[in-house]
C-alpha cells in the first residue's frame, strides 16, 4: 500500500479488505468494478483504482460525473459492470 494510501486510510474508513473480498465472491473472471467517489475523495480515485487491480486482478473504472451522495447512482449500463463501489465522507445509519 502506497504512502498516500496509508495516510487517506487513517482518515477515512475505505474498507478496502471489504472491497477485495467482495470481488473474489464473485467467483468470476475479469470483473469489471465501477468506483464513485464524492469530488472530496476524487483526487485519491487513482490510487484506490490501482490499489484494487493491483490487489485484485478486476478491471476498475472511475465514474467522473457528479455525486451528490449515496443514493445518487451514476447512470450506466448495468450489464457493463459486476460491481459498483461508491465511497462517501460519512457513515449509513441503520435503525
Amino acid at each position: 500500500m502506497g504512502f498516500l494510501l496509508r495516510d487517506l486510510e487513517e482518515k477515512y474508513d475505505l474498507e478496502l479488505d471489504r472491497i477485495l473480498k467482495e470481488i473474489k465472491n464473485l467467483k468470476k473472471e475479469n470483473v469489471k468494478v465501477l468506483l464513485q467517489f464524492p469530488d472530496g475523495l476524487k483526487p485519491y480515485g487513482l490510487e484506490i483504482c490501482d490499489f484494487i487491480e493491483k490487489n485484485s486482478g478486476a478491471d476498475v473504472s472511475i465514474y467522473l460525473g457528479d455525486c451528490f451522495g449515496a443514493c445518487d447512482t451514476p447512470l450506466v449500463n448495468e450489464k457493463d459492470f459486476d460491481l459498483l463501489i461508491q465511497f462517501g465522507h460519512s457513515a449509513w445509519k441503520f435503525d
